[in-house]
């Protein structure tokens, strides 16, 4: 089971509520400030995350595929550099 952690959760949430198209390919800071932009808008993530599972209900159809796009983009803009060798090795 693949789950995901609460700030990848938190930014994709903020980022489906957020006014950038799934049209777009956003720079990192575009995704950072829409991100900023929405969590103001919608008052906080719980509130994106509402607003999110409201779209689901209403329009489940579209909701799924933005959702995937935001999660793609979040996981593109804030991954996490792979473990090499050399770094395991010189934190033993």
């Amino acid at each position: 089971m693949n789950t995901t952690d609460p700030i990848t959760a938190a930014r994709a949430a903020a980022l489906f509520v957020s006014d950038l198209s799934v049209t777009n390919q956003p720079t990192s800071a575009e995704v950072t400030a829409a991100i900023r932009h929405a969590l103001r808008s919608h008052g906080g993530s719980r509130a994106c995350a509402a607003d999110v599972a409201a779209t689901y209900g209403d329009y489940p159809e579209l909701a799924a595929p933005r959702m995937r796009w935001a999660r793609t983009v979040i996981e593109h803009v804030y991954q996490r550099p792979a473990l090499t060798r050399h770094h395991l090795a010189m934190a033993a």
